[in-house]
C-alpha cells in the first residue's frame, strides 16, 4: 500500500474517463523487451491496519452490530491521440477511507479523505448515524450470509509490468507509430487511438476478523480507423474496440502489437467502404467472441442479477424478465441444452477477477444456466439469504457468490456482476469450423451499436464487421446488418459452439449501475457460437 506520507507528498484527487473494447490476446510471453523487474511482495502495512482497526472500533462504540472498512488508492491514467497528435493525457489519483455499518438491520455508509485516527473515527460515527436514520425507511432487515474470516490474506491480479511505471512519452510514441501504420492504407484518412489504465491498491477489514490487501491493474487499448470514399460519398469505421480490455498490465499492451495490427484494422475499414448492403431476412448467425460477449453481458448477465430481478434497480438500471425467483429458479428454459453459463471471479486476466470481494468473501465459481435451464442468480452476503428456501430445496448452502463491489473507497459496496461466461462446447471447434458448417449465414465480429429493453427481453445488436456466408465460405463483407432477438427465443436457437481453443474474453471498463451511479469492469468468456434462423435487418434502409 502506498503510504499516507507518499500520497500526501504527491497529492491527488479527481478521476479519469475510461470506456470499453474487443479481442483478448493469448497470454504469450513478450519477446524483444527486457525482463520486467520482480513486483514487490504484498502485505498490509502497519499504518493502514491501525486505521482500519480504529474505524471498526469507532463503529462498534457508536452502536454498529457489524462494520467493514476499505482504505484504497485508486489511480487512472490515459493517453489519447489522433493521426500525428497527442490530444489528451489524464492522470488521476485518489486515496481515502469508506466505512459501512449495520445498525438494527439497516445500512449506513460514510467516507473521508482524512486518513488519521480522528478522521476515520468521525466517518464511522457518521455511518452509524446514517444507519439509524435509515431505520425509518427499512423494508426488510439486512441479514448477512455467513462467511469465514480471511485473516491477513493478499492477492494480486495477473500483471507483470505496472503500466504506471511506463513514461507518458513511451505510451504516446507507441500510439503515434500505430496511427502512422494505419494511415498507409489507401482511403484511410482518420485514426484515433488510446491507452487507458487503472490501478487499485485495496485494503479491507471487517468485524468478522477479515483483513485483506489486494493489488489490481487493468489495461485497455483502443483504435478507430476511418476510411473515406475517394468521391467522399461515404465513410466506414473499424473500431474503436479492436483489443479487449483485460486485468493485466503493460505486457498486455505490448502483446497486442498494435503497430503491425493497425494495418489490418485499417484494411478492414477500407474493405467495409465497398461492402454491399445486407439483404434482410433469415440467416444462420455466427457470432465471434468479440461480439458475442456483449450479447451475453446485456441479455444474460444483467438479467440474472438478483437485486434487479427483485425490483431494487427498477428506478435506474431496470428490472429483469428472469423473475420472480420462486417461479423461474430451476425451471426457466433460458436456452438450448448446450448452453452452460457460469459466474466467476477467478478467470485469469478477466476484468472482474479478484481474490476477495468487498464483503470480504472468497468468490466461488457457480452455475447460472445449466443445460439451458436457469439455476442461480448472482448474489452477495446480503442477498444470498433471500434464496434460502430454494437453496434448502436443492441442497445448497446459503452463501454469497462473492459479487460485492464498490467502485472506490468513496462508494458503498453493492451487488455487481462477476465474469459471466458461456462455456465452450465438447468438440474442439473453431471459428472456421462454424463457417464451414453453415450454408447460408451472416458472421459478425466486434461490438457496435445495440439497444435492449429494461427487462432484458427484446434487443437488437449490430457489429463492426459483418460477412455473408454461402455454402460454407465467407464471400465478402456486408454493411448495415443487425440482428433482432427475444432473449429466451434467441438462446434456444443456439446449435453450435466453438471449443476450448476458440474461447476468448470480451469486456468493458465501464458498466454502470446504482444511484449514485458506479462503474465496474467485467469480462465475459465465450467461444464463437451459431444461432439458427436469426432475423437479420438492414439498418441503413430508409422507409
Amino acid at each position: 500500500m502506498t503510504s499516507r506520507r507518499d500520497f500526501l507528498a504527491t497529492g491527488g484527487a479527481a478521476l479519469g474517463a475510461l470506456a470499453v473494447g474487443p479481442r483478448l490476446l493469448e497470454a504469450s510471453p513478450v519477446t524483444g523487451y527486457p525482463a520486467p523487474p520482480r513486483l514487490p511482495a504484498l502485505y498490509t502495512d502497519a499504518a493502514t491496519r491501525e486505521l482500519m482497526m480504529e474505524a471498526l472500533d469507532a463503529a462498534k462504540r457508536a452502536g454498529a452490530s457489524w462494520a467493514d472498512v476499505r482504505i484504497s488508492r485508486n489511480r487512472n491514467n490515459s493517453v489519447q491521440t489522433r493521426e500525428k497528435q497527442v490530444t489528451d493525457v489524464v492522470d488521476a489519483d485518489t486515496m481515502g477511507c469508506g466505512v459501512r455499518v449495520l445498525v438494527d438491520g439497516c445500512w449506513g455508509f460514510a467516507a473521508t479523505q482524512e486518513l488519521s485516527k480522528a478522521g476515520v473515527g468521525v466517518a464511522a460515527q457518521e455511518a452509524v448515524a446514517i444507519a439509524k436514520a435509515n431505520r425509518l425507511a427499512r423494508d426488510r432487515r439486512v441479514e448477512l450470509a455467513p462467511a469465514p474470516a480471511q485473516v491477513d490474506k493478499t492477492w494480486r491480479s495477473a500483471y507483470t509490468i505496472d503500466p504506471f511505471t511506463i513514461a507518458i512519452e513511451e505510451k504516446a510514441d507507441l500510439l503515434l507509430r500505430a496511427n502512422a501504420a494505419a494511415l498507409t492504407v489507401p482511403t484511410v484518412r482518420f485514426v484515433n487511438s488510446g491507452l487507458s489504465f487503472v490501478k487499485e491498491e485495496r485494503n479491507y477489514a471487517n468485524t468478522d476478523g477479515t483483513v485483506t490487501t489486494q493489488d489490481y491493474v487493468r489495461s485497455w487499448v483502443t483504435m478507430s480507423c476511418t476510411a473515406v470514399a475517394p468521391d467522399r460519398s461515404g465513410t466506414a469505421v473499424r473500431g474503436p474496440e479492436v483489443v479487449q480490455p483485460a486485468g493485466r498490465g503493460w505486457e498486455y499492451v505490448l502483446e497486442a502489437d498494435i503497430v503491425n495490427n493497425a494495418k489490418v484494422w485499417a484494411g478492414e475499414a477500407a474493405e467495409k467502404l465497398t461492402a454491399k448492403p445486407v439483404e434482410p431476412g433469415r440467416y444462420d448467425l455466427i457470432l465471434h467472441p468479440s461480439q458475442l460477449f456483449l450479447t451475453i453481458h446485456e441479455s444474460v448477465a444483467h438479467a440474472t442479477e438478483l437485486d434487479r430481478a427483485m425490483g431494487y434497480e427498477a428506478n435506474y438500471a431496470g428490472t429483469s424478465f428472469v423473475a420472480p425467483p420462486e417461479k423461474v429458479l430451476g425451471t426457466l428454459k433460458f436456452g438450448s441444452p448446450i448452453m452452460q453459463v457460469i459466474g466467476n471471479r477467478s478467470e485469469v486476466g478477466a476484468l472482474a477477477t479478484i481474490g476477495y470481494d468487498d464483503d470480504g468473501v472468497v468468490p466461488e465459481d457457480f452455475p447460472i444456466i445449466k443445460d439451458g435451464i436457469f439455476v442461480d442468480y448472482q448474489t452477495n452476503r446480503e442477498q444470498a439469504p433471500w434464496l434460502r428456501e430454494y437453496y434448502a430445496k436443492t441442497g445448497k448452502p446459503v452463501r454469497s457468490h462473492g459479487c460485492s463491489y464498490a467502485q472506490s473507497w468513496a462508494d458503498v459496496a453493492f451487488l455487481r456482476m462477476p465474469n459471466v461466461s458461456l462455456q465452450p462446447g465438447d468438440k474442439d471447434l473453431g471459428w472456421d469450423d462454424l463457417i464451414a458448417a453453415t450454408d447460408k449465414g451472416i458472421a459478425m465480429i466486434g461490438r457496435a451499436s445495440y439497444s435492449i429493453d429494461q427487462q432484458r427481453y427484446n434487443a437488437q445488436f449490430g457489429a463492426q464487421l459483418c460477412y455473408e456466408i454461402r455454402k460454407g465460405k465467407i464471400v465478402g463483407q456486408v454493411k448495415d446488418a443487425a440482428y433482432q432477438m427475444r432473449t429466451p427465443d434467441f438462446w434456444n436457437t443456439l446449435d453450435m459452439l466453438g471449443g476450448k481453443k476458440s474461447y476468448m474474453f470480451g469486456g468493458t471498463f465501464n458498466d454502470g449501475k446504482g444511484q449514485p451511479g458506479q462503474s465496474n469492469a467485467v469480462s465475459h468468456g465465450c467461444p464463437p457460437a451459431r444461432f439458427k434462423n436469426a432475423n437479420i435487418i438492414n439498418t441503413g434502409r430508409a422507409l
